[in-house]
């Protein structure tokens, strides 16, 4: 397992590198060029510039989360051939300064989800909170305004030229199902998957967050029998996952130990954290221990130990700890925490496995 911290980047991100290379068998960042517009080619001097900067922190920058796909492509609009080129050559750019791993999602119009950024938990921390109620008697547009008001943070998935054109885009998706929907997204994966082939990358497909429908929207990335359609839909090497265990995790019905069995050799990238799932469907996360939330965590990291996992994992989500002024679920201190915990899980199991 080879540990990596997402960082936002330079002017963007409270946190400096130096801080996240102290975080012991953390090797990389997981990094994105957050401000370029969806659907244009990134700039091959700016991916040299984020390179340059981890190169000096003694850190490597091998994944890339995420590049996002453009809505004309999920819907499958004439535009998208346009769109789809500037990706292959993102890929193209991002495989020649020596990326290895690019997580991206299909989720229509909205990325992951929630009620409430700061939900205080019972140790009087505060953590990312799902209210199940409250999503359903909200209009879309009512929630774009909560996000909009609700951190000093740009959001990623939440960034403003997604949303500009909100309601022309919830129209054009009622002629989308889910079937549409993985008819575009084959379509998609055919285009690009022999480029990042060519290009030495691995696209990691990361899950619908939560795994259901909302607004009545499809979302199709959501569960195990999914997960192997969509492997299917381009069976080869290069096109692979995200196992997000606490997108996954929202639904109790997911096994997320018997994915990483079954689908092992095909996840690029593992997103590890615990959420508290209620009777009523609201979520909470929680910290990294098993305990403290419904995903068996200690499970799932001895799955990744038993199946001799070498890919690239981080802690993905954390708690705001100790009064940290940070970004939603992306302070320093509590994904720090995170990492040590995962750690120890896995140092268990190997020297458990010597006895």
């Amino acid at each position: 397992m080879r540990m990596t911290f997402r960082w936002f980047g330079e002017g963007n991100d409270p946190i400096p590198l130096e801080h996240i290379k102290q975080i012991p068998g953390t090797e990389g960042i997981v990094w994105a060029l957050h401000d370029i517009p969806v659907g244009e080619e990134w700039p091959m001097e700016r991916i040299q510039e984020v390179k340059s900067l981890a190169d000096a922190a003694g850190l490597h920058t091998d994944v890339v989360e995420s590049i996002n796909v453009h809505e004309d492509i999920k819907l499958g609009l004439p535009s998208r051939d346009q769109y789809i080129e500037n990706y292959k050559n993102t890929i193209r750019k991002l495989g020649s300064a020596g990326v290895k791993v690019i997580c991206y999602n299909f989720m229509p119009v909205f990325d992951w989800l929630r009620t409430n950024l700061f939900e205080e938990l019972e140790d009087g921390s505060t953590a990312l909170f799902f209210e199940k109620e409250k999503v359903a008697n909200l209009t879309p547009h009512e929630l774009v305004a909560y996000f909009q008001s609700s951190s000093t943070f740009q959001l990623p998935g939440w960034e403003p030229e997604r949303l500009e054109q909100l309601s022309t885009t919830l129209e054009a998706y009622q002629a989308v199902d889910e079937e549409k929907l993985w008819s575009n997204l084959a379509y998609f994966l055919e285009a690009i998957i022999p480029v990042a082939a060519q290009s030495g990358i691995k696209m990691a497909i990361h899950p619908d967050d939560p795994p259901f429908s909302l607004f009545g929207l499809p979302r199709i990335i959501t569960s195990q029998q999914n997960l192997r359609r969509f492997l299917k839909l381009v069976d080869h090497p290069a096109n692979g996952l995200t196992l997000c265990s606490g997108s996954l995790g929202v639904n109790p019905n997911n096994d997320i130990v018997s994915m990483i069995h079954e689908f092992g050799d095909r996840i690029a990238f593992a997103h590890i954290r615990n959420v508290r799932v209620a009777e009523n469907g609201d979520f909470i996360e929680t910290s990294h221990r098993t305990q403290d939330g419904t995903v068996d965590i200690a499970g799932i990291v001895k799955a990744y130990y038993d199946i001799g996992y070498t890919g690239y994992a981080r802690p993905d989500h954390g708690r705001h700890i100790w009064g940290e002024q940070c970004r939603p679920g992306y302070g320093l201190y509590d994904r720090g925490l995170g990492i040590m915990h995962l750690w120890g899980l896995w140092d268990a199991y190997h020297y458990a496995s010597k006895l």
